[in-house]
């Protein structure tokens, strides 16, 4: 085993494998919640419940759920933010069997329309400030449950007014529905006792979407023991047991938000503290008055995060482990973000991890006592890895670039109803192994540490030479007067692409043709001459994801407008 995975040597006193109980997500939760009863499983703007409450609140759900007719393989879609409503639903759906499908709560019309389509849900569960989304959508099976629940569901009196003054006297009133259900009186209602439905470890839990980057979004189908498995890994990395809390600033639509913020923390018996609403100043705030062990995020965040002037005098020596992932970090966040916790009583560092949905979300990190310059860590216990020839199963040796490949336990299922799709992505390799082939590229070292490249739908090919767009950002963020950047490959008529990069400065007043020139010498004084911008497109912002990503393909889409624009004119 070692010879193959070199990188047990560094897991210190995290064991080399974990022990998966055969069970379902709901029996999961269940067995914590009679482990530790009376610890605190969730925290919602101060509204907290125990895992025996919380137990309750799922088993009230799951009653309430069968009796509008949700039964074992049917989809219920989610469309929630980060709330107590949305988790409990989640589990109450496995339970008694049904996949819950989860989306955007800020998804479009279009995009609801066509999420229900791919899922053929019948029951959906929302806010009631999006009912009119789901009001003016006619999806091929029609809807005939719409759950609706309130932001103040979970909230004391006074932060109940609060939320009234603030946004929800604004919330438009839902009309006459015969379809509508609402959250309050659908959990308080008395309903016959629901069976736990007959499913097991390796059936289908969940449907979460790919974000549509590469087209139409896929509907990637996980089980129960792909969130366990991968709950149970990323809290033993992370040395998250019994009485610790992490910041759930991720939204549960995602892999990373669902999969390490909410349901680890269940695994473990610690506490997630749900945040509904995302933004630098409340996760600030939040660091301050809820003083949470572990905080995991994207690199945006940490970049904010140390612009906020709130924490300059915050004590963080809470913090024990943070983690950045789902985008490249760039060593200044990095260093910038040490420093602030260094400097109010921590010391932590902000480690590099790496996954993806397809494997529930994050698979791989740094080990909390070692550190390598641009690497995205080491497996998880029990998940294997290695980098296969492009377009083929052929391992490569230590050093050479190709495409990331991982197996274990967190793999999906497949992807929803695309067989197709699903075989070019699994695969089976001479080892016996079903194989998730990533579509990234990257490197290994001698000792098992993974460096990652690039997508491999986002590398440059400039002159016939790749051009890895991560590794032109890191340079331009070395620049003192730059604040963030995107790196993007544009049509060239002679060069096929050219490198293009999207620079917001620290300064916008130097915004002109001189800092530009600046920027493009010091990238070449770093880089190889075809890696280099030809050009520098100043920027107010750079547009994000959902997940806080920047959005290169926007970038990229605006450009090409101006251009046809301007050949039009």
């Amino acid at each position: 085993m070692t010879q193959t995975c070199p990188w047990l040597r560094f897991y210190g006193d995290v064991p080399h494998s974990l022990s998966y109980p055969e069970v379902t997500l709901y029996q999961a939760v269940a067995a914590t919640a009679a482990r530790v009863p009376d610890a605190l499983a969730w925290d919602f703007l101060d509204t907290t419940s125990t895992y025996r409450a919380f137990l309750a609140s799922i088993d009230a759900c799951a009653n309430a759920l069968a009796a509008l007719g949700l039964a074992a393989g049917e989809r219920i879609l989610i469309s929630m933010p980060t709330s107590p409503q949305g988790v409990i639903a989640f589990y109450a759906a496995n339970k008694l069997g049904a996949v819950p499908a989860l989306i955007h709560p800020l998804s479009t019309a279009p995009e609801i329309e066509y999420y229900l389509n791919a899922s053929r849900a019948r029951l959906a569960l929302t806010l009631d400030a999006f009912y009119d989304r789901f009001a003016s959508i006619k999806p091929k099976l029609p809807l005939e449950t719409l759950i609706l629940a309130r932001i103040p569901d979970y909230l004391s009196p006074l932060k109940k007014f609060g939320f009234w003054l603030t946004k929800g006297r604004k919330i438009p009133r839902v009309g006459a529905d015969a379809r509508v259900r609402w959250w309050a009186d659908f959990m308080a209602g008395p309903h016959p006792a629901a069976p736990r439905g007959g499913t097991r470890t390796q059936d289908p839990a969940a449907i979460l979407f790919s974000g549509g980057t590469t087209g139409v979004p896929k509907g990637i189908l996980l089980s129960s023991r792909n969130f366990i498995a991968e709950g149970m890994q990323a809290a033993t990395w992370g040395g998250m047991g019994e009485g610790d809390s992490i910041l759930a600033i991720l939204p549960i639509f995602h892999g990373f938000g669902l999969g390490v913020c909410v349901n680890a923390a269940f695994m473990a018996g610690g506490k997630s503290i749900l945040v509904p609403m995302f933004s630098a100043e409340i996760v600030a705030k939040l660091l301050r008055t809820k003083r949470p062990n572990l905080l995991v995020g994207v690199p945006t965040l940490y970049d904010a995060l140390t612009r906020d002037p709130s924490l300059a005098k915050a004590d963080l020596s809470c913090l024990r482990a943070t983690f950045s992932g789902a985008d490249t970090l760039p060593r200044p966040v990095k260093e910038r973000f040490e420093k602030l916790v260094a400097g109010r009583g921590g010391r932590v560092k902000l480690l590099e991890g790496y996954g993806l949905t397809e494997a529930v979300t994050a698979i791989m990190a740094m080990p909390l006592a070692e550190y390598r310059e641009g690497s995205i860590g080491i497996p998880f216990p029990d998940m294997l890895a290695k980098i296969c020839r492009v377009g083929s199963e052929e391992a490569l040796a230590p050093g050479e670039e190709g495409e990331i490949c991982v197996a274990g336990p967190a793999v999906m299922l497949g992807y929803l109803d695309d067989p197709q799709a699903t075989r070019e992505t699994l695969r089976v390799h001479a080892d016996g192994r079903t194989w998730l082939h990533t579509g990234d590229l990257g490197k290994m070292d001698a000792d098992g540490f993974f460096y990652f490249t690039v997508r491999l739908k986002r590398m440059i090919k400039s002159s016939g030479f790749n051009v890895y767009p991560a590794q032109v950002e890191a340079v331009l963020y070395q620049h003192p007067l730059v604040a963030e950047a995107c790196v993007a490959g544009v049509p060239d008529p002679a060069q096929v692409e050219r490198v293009h990069a999207f620079v917001v400065l620290k300064d916008p007043a130097q915004a002109n043709a001189d800092t530009a020139q600046k920027l493009i010498e010091h990238c070449r004084a770093q880089l190889i001459k075809w890696s280099c911008p030809r050009e520098i497109e100043f920027r107010a912002a750079l547009p994000k994801t959902r997940v806080g990503k920047t959005d290169y393909k926007v970038l990229v889409q605006e450009y090409s407008a101006r251009q046809d624009h301007k050949e039009k004119n």
